[in-house]
């Protein structure tokens, strides 16, 4: 009999102990958003620097990719264009295209009768003016890739600073005191850093996008220099 009093005894308090233990944890449930606003003050000009990239990249990759499409027909359009001496055709195709290689051909037919350095060097500072127009805002990609992880770092430093003044003045060096301060700041951290690797891998991949499209814009021009100066040569392309 006491043996079955001592095991309803156990039992009842193996159930209000673990009563206990789902209400501290369900009491310590955060929402995620919680959570990150635990962060700090410096979460805010990160936030602001995250929708900026987000913006950045969204745009240029709309304009990179339009700007860098071609159209494997277009030079074979010149080159037919040129032959039969119908140049005003061959500046239609160009601009029908709307890309920037179609841009710097253009500018190379409507040069037709000058010096060949003098056509490539013009369709040179084309090509050099469209890359111009590609890179723009990417500075800023880099500069974020930068200032974002510094900021974080920045405030979990000055959450660190705050952790050990309070310990100095209140003298509590308790490890629950010292952790719970600590998480809370280096979210700033983590925030930062994830806002950087993106601003960073979207300014590394449009830079290469950009530098390919500069490899198959000196083909192009190439070509074209071929078309002028040998316009029966390789009519099948």
């Amino acid at each position: 009999m006491t043996g079955f009093f001592l095991q309803v005894q156990n039992d009842t308090l193996t159930k209000a102990t673990g009563a206990v233990v789902e209400g501290v944890v369900k009491n310590n449930e955060i929402s995620v958003l919680e959570f990150i606003l635990k962060g700090g003050i410096f979460l805010i000009p990160i936030a602001i620097l995250l929708f900026y990239t987000i913006y950045i990249i969204i745009e240029r990759f709309m304009y990179i990719k339009k700007a860098t499409k071609t159209d494997p027909h277009l030079m074979k359009d010149i080159r037919t264009h040129l032959n039969a001496g119908n140049i005003d055709m061959a500046i239609s195709s160009a601009e029908r295209d709307g890309a920037a290689s179609a841009i710097v051909i253009k500018e190379g037919i409507q040069t037709i009768g000058r010096p060949i350095s003098e056509i490539e060097s013009n369709m040179e500072k084309m090509a050099n003016i469209e890359i111009g127009e590609m890179e723009k805002k990417l500075g800023v990609l880099g500069l974020i890739a930068g200032i974002a992880p510094t900021l974080g770092f920045i405030g979990t430093i000055s959450g660190v600073i705050k952790i050990f003044y309070s310990i100095s003045v209140t003298e509590n060096i308790s490890i629950g005191n010292i952790s719970g301060g600590l998480y809370e700041k280096m979210i700033s951290s983590g925030a930062g850093l994830i806002v950087g690797i993106i601003a960073y891998s979207a300014y590394h991949l449009y830079n290469s996008m950009i530098d390919n499209y500069s490899l198959n814009m000196q083909r192009h021009v190439l070509e074209f220099v071929n078309i002028i100066q040998r316009p029966n040569a390789d009519k099948t392309k």
